[in-house]
């Protein structure tokens, strides 16, 4: 898992302490979603209570790392500079398929390694299967992005 695009800096993202086991697995190269350990609920973002039943009893379930593009953006400058350069770029909301109320938020590449600009937005659709991939960033952090299925 290299950097994509080495000489970019691209916005690494904010770890908390209820997250971090998200980013933990990430760098191993797993998907895996907050769920609570007395109902069995999954949640995300992390958060340290379950919503539905109020305990802090927590385990990470594993994810397939399938989905579908729930939702999608083709951002317009004005941008920040390292990310004007690979516009036109997108950023998609994904819904897991393992948990259609999870939604992550990434990007469609054309493999983990390559630029956000990777991808022909004409190539995307409301519904498109997608599968994750992993990328580490320059600062170390693994972020999962997603590569278009054939459908």
């Amino acid at each position: 898992m290299a950097h994509p695009d080495n000489d970019r800096d691209y916005l690494a993202p904010v770890i908390d302490e209820d997250g971090a086991p998200f980013w933990e697995y990430t760098a191993l190269g797993e998907l895996r979603v907050q769920g609570c350990a007395s109902c069995g609920r999954l949640r995300f973002p992390p958060r340290p209570c379950c919503p539905h039943c109020q305990s802090f009893d927590s385990h990470w379930q594993p994810m397939s790392g399938r989905g579908r593009i729930w939702s999608y953006v083709l951002p317009h400058p004005p941008l920040l500079s390292p990310y004007a350069e690979q516009a036109p770029y997108n950023a998609v909301i994904v819904e897991l398929a393992d948990a259609p109320h999870i939604r992550l938020v990434g990007n469609v590449v054309a493999d983990a390694d390559a630029g956000l600009n990777s991808v022909d937005p004409g190539r995307l659709r409301i519904g498109a299967p997608v599968r994750v991939a992993f990328t580490r960033l320059a600062d170390g952090t693994t972020v999962p992005r997603w590569l278009l299925e054939r459908s």
